[in-house]
């Protein structure tokens, strides 16, 4: 056993490397990654557990010292085999040559994923849109982070798309949006009674915070009745804005209808002209009101 930990496999500089100094190397590089897990779920669920910090920011405290040691534990690692400063100089330039023939968005996602962490525009928990994904952050992994849609499906997202690309975070800073609901009534409506029954329907959601209070902006008058928007904060929605949107347009109908407020309908005109024939009669000729279809009398008036 002791001549086979003793075989020579291969020389690093002036360092002959044998299986037992491989297995060494092999061990710490094990041992760093299953400390650095250890201490990544520790710091974030244990230690800062306790405190105010948000889970974002626990988050990401974990994963940076995380990362620490399992660097520290590679270039401890790297001793048995006889790797210096030297060999480490060669070997980050021959990396450097492999990252232009395509390790470049490799390195790019991982360090998006370093300022990710560090700057934290995006923490684990936050309700994010992101091009046509939309979702929520359950994970901010080396090469990329992991977002949950509404529809239960998990998208992978190059990290790098979060510093090139324009991100919605509905979460940032504070964990409450404002929505905002358009509603269209009849033309003949009493604004100051829409008014009402809009604000009315806000106050009978649970999902609409008090503080700010709901408001109702008179938008304009359109070619098909009132228009208004409804302005409401919600902090419960933040993940599933349809539910929310759906909630409101819900109590917004039952608010109107309940004080006779009516709901602008398509209406179609049509009018009928009457002209002089030779004998007197009436040639007629149909118009429809939008002005996309008018049947004339097949015979035009004759002089």
């Amino acid at each position: 056993m002791g001549n086979f930990l003793s075989t020579r496999l291969f020389r690093v500089g002036d360092t002959q490397v044998t299986v037992s100094s491989l297995l060494i190397a092999l061990a710490i590089i094990a041992a760093s990654l299953l400390l650095s897990r250890l201490a990544r779920n520790f710091i974030a669920d244990r230690l800062l557990g306790r405190t105010r910090i948000a889970i974002g920011t626990r988050y990401a405290i974990g994963r940076v010292i995380g990362y620490l040691i399992l660097f520290l534990g590679v270039l401890l690692a790297l001793q048995p085999l006889g790797v210096n400063a030297t060999t480490l100089a060669v070997f980050g330039g021959a990396l450097g040559i492999g990252l232009g023939f395509g390790l470049q968005d490799i390195v790019k996602n991982f360090v998006a994923g370093l300022v990710i962490l560090l700057e934290r525009p995006i923490q684990v928990g936050d309700s994010i849109e992101l091009g046509e994904v939309v979702g929520d952050v359950t994970e901010i992994r080396a090469r990329a982070t992991i977002v949950r849609t509404n529809d239960d499906i998990h998208l992978i997202v190059p990290n790098s798309k979060f510093i090139s690309e324009m991100v919605v975070n509905r979460s940032f800073g504070q964990r409450r949006v404002r929505y905002k609901v358009p509603v269209v009534v009849a033309s003949g409506s009493d604004p100051a009674r829409v008014e009402e029954a809009l604000l009315d329907a806000a106050g009978r959601s649970e999902n609409v915070l008090p503080d700010p209070a709901p408001k109702v902006w008179f938008r304009e008058f359109g070619e098909s009745g009132l228009k208004f928007d409804l302005l409401c904060w919600s902090s419960r929605l933040l993940h599933n804005a349809g539910a929310f949107r759906s909630e409101l347009n819900h109590l917004v109908y039952d608010a109107l209808a309940a004080r006779g407020i009516a709901l602008p309908s398509p209406q179609l005109d049509v009018r009928v002209r009457g002209g002089r024939g030779m004998e007197g009669a009436a040639e007629p000729t149909w118009e429809v009101a939008d002005g996309e279809r008018r049947d004339r009398g097949a015979s035009q008036e004759r002089r």
